[in-house]
């Protein structure tokens, strides 16, 4: 992955004195949870993702925690592509807190983006979110940190195109930056998040488990991606960076359900769950059971820029479904069962139903998703 050299050098010499406290992460399991919703990619959607949880029961209509003891999982990209990331993780810290003097809890994950956003690959960061950033203020700081980095630049021998640079570095560019160092709001607190949760028999995590870790722990991987986001140098050849590791890996997602199986049966096997819940790879539009349930992919286009579909996962009275569009619909566990679900769903839809894509690649046997990517 390509990052901005002149960017993070200069952020590593602006930085580098901040007194570092290691972030505690949350706990890692939870057992006899009797009600689970959880929620794919956001992507910046603030007003989709508030009105699904809505319909699940777990807000009300001023936005305060009404589920009770349920627990609420986001299994990441709050952020990036969409314009209100920082409403959402707003939402995620005020919930958090809410959920718990309740007896709930609020788990959000780290996806691919909460990382990127954190060791500075900003290519996926909208204007908008920038600009969500600003303050009375921001010129001037956009102004001295300009000042800074062509101070840097000279000492290294650099030349830096002024007008190139503040394209690449708009207002609100410099305090989005350091909310997400590690001292600021959102950094300091998606250092806390864990990549991957257990509740009850089933595996949360933002995208899948590739072969290479198919024999690792939940404790493992939280851990070193922990430690990879406190000290950016071990990122190169890290969990975090690894198109295989749980924030990139789209195999158990998109690959072929034949030639994995016996990758799955190992992962199942060896974190002790029966089923996965994925986000990361888009669905066109429902949330999709795969291998006969054992994998469950929740990232549904949540946000507009992927068609802003409202539904979810949710599990109560010991079973599966789908919310959609504020419908419950019992999710199937068996392959035949899939397409009548599917059609089912899509009469819920606005016509004409994006998930006629999905039906039909299923129907035709096809087993990549309908492309879904901006």
């Amino acid at each position: 992955m390509k990052t901005e050299p002149m960017t993070r050098r200069v952020f590593a010499v602006l930085f580098c004195l901040v007194l570092f406290q290691p972030a505690a992460r949350g706990q890692e399991r939870f057992e006899g949870v009797s009600r689970i919703v959880a929620v794919g990619d956001v992507h910046g959607g603030f007003a989709e993702f508030v009105s699904v949880l809505r319909s699940a029961g777990v807000l009300d209509e001023k936005s305060s925690w009404i589920a009770g003891k349920t627990h609420l999982v986001q299994t990441g990209d709050v952020v990036d592509r969409g314009p209100d990331s920082r409403q959402v993780l707003d939402l995620l810290m005020k919930l958090e807190k809410e959920a718990r003097k309740s007896g709930g809890r609020v788990h959000a994950l780290l996806g691919n983006h909460e990382a990127m956003n954190l060791y500075g690959d900003l290519r996926y960061v909208s204007a908008e979110e920038y600009a969500s950033y600003q303050d009375s203020n921001s010129l001037q700081k956009q102004e001295a940190y300009w000042a800074r980095e062509l101070a840097v630049g000279k000492d290294l021998g650099l030349q830096i195109d002024k007008s190139k640079w503040e394209k690449e570095h708009p207002l609100g560019w410099v305090e989005h930056r350091l909310a997400f160092s590690d001292t600021g709001v959102y950094g300091k607190w998606l250092r806390q998040r864990n990549a991957l949760l257990q509740i009850n028999d089933l595996l949360f995590l933002h995208a899948g488990i590739g072969p290479k870790y198919a024999t690792a722990t939940v404790a493992e991987l939280n851990r070193t991606i922990h430690d990879e986001l406190e000290n950016f140098k071990k990122l190169e050849g890290g969990v975090a960076m690894d198109p295989e590791g749980p924030l990139w890996y789209r195999g158990l997602a998109n690959g072929s359900q034949k030639q994995l199986t016996g990758h799955l049966d190992q992962v199942l096997k060896n974190y002790r769950v029966r089923r996965l819940v994925l986000g990361h790879t888009p669905t066109g539009g429902a949330v999709l059971p795969r291998f006969g349930g054992r994998v469950i992919l929740i990232d549904v286009g949540l946000s507009k820029i992927y068609g802003g579909t409202p539904a979810c996962l949710v599990f109560e009275n010991s079973k599966f479904y789908a919310l959609h569009r504020g419908q419950l619909l019992e999710l199937p566990m068996e392959p035949a069962g899939v397409i009548p679900y599917l059609k089912k769903a899509a009469t819920l839809d606005p016509a004409p139903s994006p998930l006629q894509k999905l039906i039909q690649a299923i129907s035709s046997g096809g087993e990549s998703l309908p492309s879904q990517e901006p």
